[in-house]
């Protein structure tokens, strides 16, 4: 490790994304774990990353609500908030902050305010980051996984896998038997055609479709997402000939991923539940609406189908590709 582990007892990891994003990095936080076992580490993230710390509580020991900074999309800037935030980060006298978020162009100098006593992460040509050897060029290519693995091995930390993980609590699954489904393990699909961006949800219509073929094929059909999504739900069940169990807004996240782990199949945009599938190894059908299957599709494609809208807009050929793997689960 070019940072000791002697000399690194607490760690600051900022990362200020969505769950697809953040579980994408577990694995990298993972070997992270592995050669600093006896370290404190702290994600500094959005106001939900209480709860990802929680339910990733082998990897991660505390949180910090990062409140937002000029540049970045994802929340309001307010400044009084952000010298709040500052002012508690300082205090906890980091060993080692580790910048996660992107390639730094924006908030490197931020991320060394921090006041670590040793700063890591991306760096961009053109842009300011640490001249201390511990900031790699950002690998502006490959999947999300392997871009922060490639990081970790920057700092000499060894890889403990590529795989993805979600981790499942007694909640989680008291949670979906209060819903008394009537639905057999395996004996279903999961269809799940919200998105956070209305940009990145496939055609209403075409989920229809998919879930009446596995419908025939003798699954029952569970459409799943939150309750900001009823909308998009209902117009998948208008457009469907067969019955479909709603359950948009019934569920926790982690009812959702109980749901993903024991279905046959999942069908979703290229979102957060994708991720949930490749982490259980559940068959999926994964709709990417962003141009970048390349990056954030499932690693294992004969188990993961990922099909880049953008770039091939054919309904017959994700059809076909749900054929086959309905076909290899029979």
């Amino acid at each position: 490790m070019k940072i000791p582990s002697a000399e690194v007892k607490k760690i600051a990891i900022f990362r200020a994304l969505q769950l697809g994003d953040m579980l994408c990095a577990i694995p990298a936080i993972k070997a992270l774990r592995h050669a600093y076992p006896n370290a404190k580490i702290t994600l500094l993230g959005l106001p939900w990353g209480k709860s990802f710390t929680e339910r990733f509580s082998d990897y991660f020991d505390d949180f910090i609500h990062f409140p937002g900074y000029p540049g970045l999309p994802e929340q309001i800037f307010k400044p009084a908030d952000f010298t709040l935030f500052l002012e508690k980060v300082q205090q906890e006298k980091f060993d080692l902050a580790i910048q996660m978020q992107g390639n730094g162009s924006v908030i490197n100098p931020m991320v060394e305010l921090f006041g670590a006593r040793y700063t890591a992460g991306y760096s961009k040509e053109g842009h300011y980051a640490p001249d201390n050897g511990l900031f790699m060029p950002y690998p502006d290519y490959g999947h999300e996984i392997e871009r922060h693995l490639q990081l970790m091995e920057f700092l000499d930390i060894e890889s403990q896998g590529s795989d993805l993980e979600y981790p499942l609590t007694t909640a989680d699954y008291d949670s979906l038997d209060e819903l008394n489904l009537k639905i057999e393990p395996k004996k279903y699909v999961c269809v799940h055609p919200g998105s956070r961006g209305s940009w990145r949800q496939w055609p209403v219509k075409y989920f229809a479709a998919l879930a009446d073929y596995c419908f025939e094929q003798g699954y029952q059909v569970v459409i799943t997402g939150i309750k900001e999504e009823a909308e998009i739900v209902n117009d998948v069940i208008s457009h469907m000939r067969h019955e479909a169990i709603n359950t948009v807004g019934k569920t926790s996240m982690g009812g959702v991923a109980v749901l993903i782990q024991n279905a046959g199949m999942l069908i979703s945009n290229c979102t957060g539940v994708s991720h949930i599938a490749s982490a259980f190894k559940t068959p999926s059908i994964v709709i990417s609406m962003d141009g970048e299957p390349q990056r954030w599709g499932p690693l294992d494609t004969r188990v993961h189908r990922t099909i880049n809208w953008l770039e091939s807009p054919d309904f017959h050929s994700v059809f076909r590709e749900t054929v086959e793997l309905v076909s290899l689960a029979s």
